[in-house]
């Protein structure tokens, strides 16, 4: 699958701009952290991120959910409906930062389990 990663920054930096809003001000209402906010509008490190991330840009943006995700494959992106445009509550952002951190010490503590798994046991 192809992913446009260029055509991804494009379309958050002109959004961004036409909403003027700043990095940290995207970050923030986005619940992404700055890092990855500077890298997906710098488009300079193509990785697979997780779906939520563009989801979330995407709803800071006020776009359809899945608009970056859209525009990432190549696709048209859906229209955001403004009878589901969702309720400006500053703790949904900080809550799927925490959902994203615990994702991440999840799977810090598998991959040291993993290794603590494969180490031969000493015996004392």
């Amino acid at each position: 699958m192809n992913e446009n990663w260029s055509a991804v920054a494009e379309a958050v930096n002109a959004r961004a701009a036409e909403l003027a809003l700043k990095q940290r001000e995207l970050a923030e209402k986005s619940g992404v952290s700055l890092a990855i906010v500077r890298e997906i509008q710098q488009g300079r490190i193509e990785r697979r991120r997780n779906p939520r991330t563009l989801e979330a840009l995407s709803i800071a943006l006020d776009w359809h959910p899945q608009h970056l995700t859209a525009v990432l494959k190549g696709q048209s992106p859906p229209e955001a409906d403004p009878a589901s445009a969702p309720v400006d509550n500053p703790v949904i952002p900080l809550l799927n930062t925490i959902i994203r951190e615990i994702r991440g010490l999840r799977a810090q503590l598998g991959t040291l389990t993993n290794r603590l798994d494969d180490e031969p046991r000493r015996k004392d």
